[in-house]
């Protein structure tokens, strides 16, 4: 079965038994890609059928074989996510035409197959109305498990804004991952995923790491680059420092994602890191004053409670 190909398993052996160099990814839109770099493919079978399409906020690889994105790739600032803000929504899913009809996914794939077009660069994050209308191209969409499109997803999606907030900018790549021999289809066509992905980079901390959720069971799990690399068979970071990519920063996972504002950055890999994060024991005067502020707002609702109550 051709879709065999995006096994990660396969991926990872496939690089050991030849020793190929990785085949880093052209790209039209460089912009999007931390130090302008495109992932880096450690199998190359992942590069069958792939087109680049380039958006105003955000730009697919897009592959034939699955009908849906294979990378997303996002610079997120601060500004923008501010603007998205102001953006009053639109939901309006749409075939992308730039894509052969041979290759690309329809609404009637979709329709009634009981998965949501989940997106892969979120429509809140588009600062204007065009780069939000860009983002319901179903070559930003991947079927998703609707329990966590619209839970444990969402929240992930938010964090990531949150960062870009806190730290400025963060660089961001998220996509499917289409692991084993039985792979499901909807439609007759668009491959379901196994699992999906959503790593970030953070050039003022100079930390990465990567979301990982299951589509089956909404399991998540944070991994560090080097580990998702070795699932998915690409590096998405190519010019991140290597120390970078195998420390493991502590992301929150959604039930502890409410209210997150920065990272926090005590790495699980400690001194073996090769580099020393910025400790959550030790935030900016910023950060302090936010906690400082959240600590008498819940105060004032406790007090507030009691009086009501009495």
């Amino acid at each position: 079965m051709k879709s065999c190909i995006f096994s990660a398993a396969l991926a990872a052996a496939a690089f050991a038994a030849t020793g190929a160099a990785a085949a880093v990814l052209p790209t039209s839109c460089p912009v999007e890609y931390a130090g302008g770099t495109a992932p880096d493919l450690v199998n190359r079978k992942l590069g069958d059928k792939l087109r680049e399409l380039c958006y105003s906020q955000f730009s697919v690889y897009h592959s034939g074989i699955t009908a849906t994105p294979l990378f997303v790739a996002q610079r997120l600032s601060a500004d923008l996510v501010a603007q998205a803000k102001r953006i009053d929504r639109d939901d309006v899913f749409h075939t992308e035409t730039r894509l052969p009809r041979s290759e690309r996914a329809e609404l009637s794939h979709y329709r009634s197959s009981g998965f949501d077009r989940g997106h892969m660069a979120p429509a809140a994050d588009m600062a204007t109305k065009q780069s939000q209308d860009e983002s319901f191209s179903l070559a930003n969409m991947i079927p998703q498990k609707p329990s966590l499109n619209r839970k444990g997803w969402a929240d992930i999606e938010e964090t990531t804004r949150k960062l870009a907030s806190g730290y400025g900018e963060v660089y961001v790549v998220s996509g499917p991952v289409f692991s084993g021999a039985k792979l499901s289809r909807i439609g007759g066509r668009v491959i379901v995923p196994t699992a999906v992905y959503k790593a970030v980079y953070v050039p003022s901390t100079g930390q990465s790491s990567a979301w990982w959720a299951d589509n089956a069971t909404g399991g998540m799990e944070v991994v560090s680059i080097d580990e998702l690399s070795a699932r998915i068979g690409a590096d998405v970071f190519p010019a991140v420092p290597a120390a970078s990519k195998s420390a493991l920063v502590g992301l929150p996972l959604p039930a502890d994602a409410k209210g997150v504002d920065t990272l926090s950055v005590t790495a699980a890999v400690g001194d073996d890191a090769g580099e020393s994060p910025r400790e959550a024991s030790d935030p900016s005067p910023e950060t302090w004053w936010d906690y400082a502020l959240a600590i008498l707002i819940a105060v004032l609702e406790a007090v507030v409670r009691l009086v009501w109550r009495g």
